[in-house]
């Protein structure tokens, strides 16, 4: 194995470890790749006298390297990969666009990735240490041959030998438009002159927000926090062409093509000789995270709405608020719910707000969701922990009551705002879902820790 895939490794067995913030920035950075590279016309102008190929292009062969999707975080999406075999030299490699450094801590990788900012790079191994690593994964590898024309071999052949410049290896990504697999695509595509675009020109019915909510159905935490922290961007219907950008549906869609290779009076399939390298079972699809998200809510909320009572604020009961009957269950179940709700809508806002500002990925700027979730709800965990451990209301005082109140007021104005921005679509992205499962069991939680979380500040004429 390679130092590069090594590290490669590594790295995804350390993140596995990683809380909710860091697995919302690696389920991005792990799974897709992408390259700058040289144009097609620009390329073909150097390449071949830069470049030489073997003399009997029918004895270099090209297959296509498919990975399953896994069952981690960093790998949902799959991984595609070229293997090269020339019979004149005896080569066997795999060319694997998958790879990156992490030189500094990954504190600083993962800063860097929100930035925007993060490097891969090719690496060129043997289909010996490639297959290994993915047997360790468990995850299936498929093996296509790639029936080529000798022009065509040639193209590809010398556009791998620019790639494998050391000047070449490095690029940086964008997880839709340009990753391991669409190098691979854009690759063949150039060797067969723009065939495989022109074939598969047309729009599909899904958008990406669809294919990460499919690709990450074994992992509910980071499909649902994509979900959120993702915009407008990745809801519109996205091309063929586009969806070639995953592994599985790159090579179920090049197996239907026709290559321009001719046997026995009629053309082979562009794919062909298909084996199974490595075999796992798929991942397994987990329970809908916005099933989860209801009904851990929601089901909770309305128990102690059912077990809110009148409690009078002094001995002769001239005063009373609204209080929880059973404080010791009641206010520990509101504290788990605080922890819960504080921790997710505080980090999902920091998140959001904070790569909004510094972040090159644009599919994380201007959010609707942050009408829902507030970095400022961090500072709710205090007030749960008290709930939790104390199992009384949180005290206000007659400086903090106002604040206290506008701003429950404010949190609910902003989901009655986002609900009608969502029924009117006022907006383009799509937030049906976290308003029909997540937004009913915020407010009614919002609602009841505002009328029952908090003591009000005694009067300031109360002798008792």
């Amino acid at each position: 194995m390679t130092f590069e895939q090594i590290r490669c490794s590594k790295l995804a067995r350390r993140l596995g470890g990683w809380r909710t913030g860091s697995l919302l920035l690696r389920a991005l950075a792990l799974s897709l790749v992408l390259s700058g590279t040289v144009s097609g016309a620009q390329f073909s102008e150097i390449a071949t006298s830069q470049y030489p190929v073997p003399a009997d292009m029918s004895g270099v062969h090209f297959y296509l390297i498919t990975v399953d999707v896994g069952d981690s975080v960093w790998d949902n999406f799959g991984h595609t990969a070229l293997r090269v075999y020339d019979e004149n030299s005896n080569s066997d490699l795999v060319y694997n666009w998958g790879v990156f450094d992490v030189n500094d801590s990954i504190a600083v990788f993962a800063f860097n990735f929100l930035r925007g900012v993060l490097n891969y790079r090719l690496a060129i191994s043997s289909p010996a240490i490639e297959f290994d690593l993915y047997r360790s994964q468990q995850r299936t590898v498929w093996q296509d041959r790639i029936n080529l024309t000798n022009p065509q071999k040639e193209i590809l052949y010398r556009r791998l030998a620019w790639n494998a410049e050391a000047n070449n290896r490095g690029y940086a990504y964008h997880y839709h438009y340009d990753n391991c697999t669409t190098r691979v695509r854009d690759y063949l595509n150039e060797a067969m002159d723009g065939m495989v675009e022109t074939s598969f020109s047309g729009k599909t019915s899904e958008t990406f927000r669809d294919k990460i909510r499919n690709h990450y159905a074994s992992t509910p935490l980071i499909g649902f926090s994509l979900d959120v922290l993702m915009n407008s961007n990745i809801d519109t219907l996205i091309s063929e062409w586009e969806s070639l950008y995953l592994p599985l549906t790159l090579r179920s869609t090049l197996s239907m093509l026709e290559s321009d290779v001719a046997e026995d009076g009629g053309r082979l399939p562009l794919l062909s000789d298909s084996q199974v390298i490595v075999e796992f079972p798929a991942p397994t699809v987990a329970t809908d995270p916005f099933h989860i998200a209801s009904v851990g809510l929601l089901a909770p909320v309305l128990l102690l709405f059912l077990m809110l009572k009148r409690t009078p604020v002094n001995s002769f009961a001239s005063r009373s608020r609204i209080g929880i009957k059973q404080e010791s269950f009641s206010f520990r179940l509101l504290g788990l719910l605080g922890l819960t709700t504080s921790l997710f809508s505080g980090v999902y806002g920091i998140l959001m707000l904070v790569s909004w500002f510094i972040s090159g990925h644009v599919d994380t700027h201007h959010n609707v969701n942050l009408l829902l979730f507030w970095p400022t709800d961090l500072l709710g965990i205090v007030i749960a922990l008290q709930w939790l451990f104390l199992c009384k209301p949180w005290p206000m005082t007659h400086n903090s009551t106002p604040f206290i109140h506008y701003y429950f007021l404010a949190h609910v104005l902003a989901m009655m705002v986002y609900a009608v921005i969502v029924l009117l679509e006022l907006v383009t992205q799509e937030l049906s879902m976290i308003l029909t499962y997540v937004v009913p069991g915020f407010f009614l939680f919002t609602i009841l820790i505002w009328i029952a979380g908090f003591q009000p500040a005694r009067p300031r004429d109360m002798v008792f």
